[in-house]
């Protein structure tokens, strides 16, 4: 395997085996964001994304002021279009028009990503991602990265501007080395895989990072999420770089109200404070790294 040459401008080895570990949807509820101070402390959690348009974005910004001179705290804008939850529900900040397609009959962000692909108006996307990361700014996040909840930005009609956005505010998005498999898997008709591995290839080309793998924690687990990530990271080649995706949450009542995987989210919670998890980190040679690394080495090279 050829060396991710990002390995080089983080200053190290070119077989290192790097590793972001993330937390996805802080601020999705209370749940999401009254353990987080314990992940950070922990030492294992490495990255993690904030949902704007989420009910309790507010209170998940007034604690990650609290805590930002902690020195591992490093936390991106989860770009959101989707509200997929029966229960519990969100909308843009943006606008509150129809016409901008980002909507669905209930006043909420559509739920499924193939909604969204075929309704929203693209400047009205490109408005609405910038107010999120706006909003961010101006509560006092140090944004350090963006990324794309439920992959609905990987799509040809809405990567160019979530490009458009990563280069505007000089920071790193979440892009994976496109394959085969993970294209597909998206369902995409023939020619949007053509575009989507063509925009993919050009932006590479351009210097921006990629991960050449990821892996998100199986939400359907009720346990055992040491074994899944002993499985997962030791099958890791040297020379990559990869982006582990959790979902951590306390047990509490709004979680196991909206969420039929509480139970996943709680186990990525216990493994992300677990001190096993750091040993067996240690144990395979695993470098964590973080995207506020990759956003310092993107603005030395802009």
């Amino acid at each position: 395997m050829i060396m991710n040459p990002f390995l080089t401008k983080l200053n190290l080895p070119e077989d290192a085996r790097a590793v972001v570990i993330h937390a996805d949807d802080i601020g999705m509820g209370y749940s999401t964001v009254a353990g987080f101070p314990d992940l950070l402390d922990a030492g294992a959690l490495s990255a993690a994304a904030v949902m704007v348009p989420c009910p309790w974005f507010p209170g998940a910004a007034a604690m990650l002021r609290e805590l930002r001179d902690h020195p591992r705290l490093d936390i991106g804008v989860h770009l959101t279009l989707n509200s997929e939850w029966d229960s519990y529900r969100w909308g843009p900040v943006s606008t509150r028009d129809r016409a901008s397609g980002l909507i669905d009959s209930e006043g909420y962000f559509h739920r499924l990503e193939v909604h969204v692909w075929s309704h929203v108006d693209v400047a009205a996307v490109e408005n609405e991602l910038r107010a999120q990361i706006d909003a961010a700014l101006a509560a006092g996040v140090d944004v350090t990265h963006i990324d794309s909840h439920m992959g609905t930005l990987f799509h040809p009609r809405l990567l160019g501007v979530y490009l458009k956005l990563a280069s505007e505010y000089q920071l790193p998005p979440f892009l994976l080395r496109p394959n085969a498999e993970h294209i597909q898997s998206a369902n995409l008709a023939p020619e949007d895989e053509r575009e989507l591995t063509r925009i993919l290839a050009e932006s590479e080309a351009w210097g921006l990072p990629f991960f050449d793998h990821f892996h998100v924690m199986d939400l359907s687990r009720t346990a055992g999420g040491l074994d899944e990530a002993r499985a997962v990271l030791s099958a890791l080649p040297p020379g990559s770089m990869t982006y582990l995706i959790l979902h951590p949450a306390v047990d509490a009542p709004d979680l196991r109200a909206f969420a039929p995987d509480w139970r996943a989210r709680v186990d990525d919670y216990r493994l992300l404070t677990d001190p096993a998890f750091g040993d067996l980190l240690r144990e395979l040679g695993i470098t964590p790294i973080g995207m506020r690394a990759l956003r310092d080495a993107l603005r030395r090279t802009a």
